[in-house]
């Protein structure tokens, strides 16, 4: 059983929209616990106020951070200063960088070396040092085709087509895995990919899980096996090109 993750959710007010943080929150559940949020700003300037009508309702302490020079992120440097206290503190095990800002790759890089899990969320303009620095990215234009789910039609600009680079890595990746006859566990297959591509996400491309996502791509095969723990099927891929490959081998 995975022990469960005690994290501290880190905002930076300057840098993400204050909309759908209710469904931003939600998705952070997902992967532990949020014992500290916080979000940091100067909340004497207007830009912010959108923000404040939605702390109390999300339980999210807010940090002020003047600017006390022109051209320099305050804001920056009080979250990154909580992060390393909060580091050092033992209370958390790992950390939620809300933020679409490349000045928190050191950060990110720096926690997981700590040994700390690290998940990132920001928009598509994310660079993608920080996005690599993470174990996990999601892409905040996720949380808001879920919170339009009605009104999908309209909102499919924001959603990508899987691309000829990320059919090559799922490819690969199954191929990793691989047994003998070019099977490889799906939740294997999920795990590596997020390893390897932290923004990886099937929600990217309008499916909520990986099997239908690969199901939707030709190059591949999906079989479900019989799972003597638990009634819930086991779900085993390959690559198509194995199955040619093996039929040639046989003539």
């Amino acid at each position: 059983m995975k022990t469960q993750l005690n994290l501290a959710v880190l905002i930076d007010g300057d840098n993400i929209p204050s909309s759908h943080v209710k469904e931003m929150m939600e998705e952070i559940a997902k992967y532990g616990n949020p014992t500290i949020r916080r979000i940091y700003g100067d909340w004497t300037k207007p830009n912010l106020s959108k923000w404040k009508n939605m702390l109390l309702e999300n339980a999210i302490t807010p940090i002020q951070q003047y600017a006390y020079t022109t051209g320099k992120n305050a804001t920056d440097s009080a979250m990154i200063i909580d992060a390393m206290d909060l580091l050092y503190s033992g209370k958390v095990n790992g950390f939620c960088l809300v933020s679409s800002d490349s000045d928190f790759t050191r950060l990110a890089t720096r926690l997981r070396e700590a040994g700390m899990q690290v998940i990132g969320i920001g928009e598509k303009k994310t660079p993608n040092p920080f996005i690599a620095a993470c174990d996990k990215f999601i892409y905040i234009e996720i949380l808001k085709r879920k919170a339009k789910e009605k009104e999908l039609d309209d909102d499919k600009e924001t959603i990508d087509k899987i691309t000829a680079k990320e059919i090559k890595l799922i490819a690969s990746t199954i191929t990793d895995l691989s047994d003998d006859d070019g099977w490889a566990f799906l939740g294997d297959v999920g795990s590596l990919l997020q390893k390897k591509m932290p923004n990886f996400d099937p929600r990217n491309y309008g499916f909520q899980k990986l099997t239908p996502l690969i199901g939707s791509i030709n190059k591949f095969e999906i079989e479900q096996r019989e799972n003597t723990k638990s009634r819930h099927k086991l779900i085993f891929v390959r690559n198509k090109s194995v199955v040619g490959s093996q039929r040639k081998i046989r003539k």
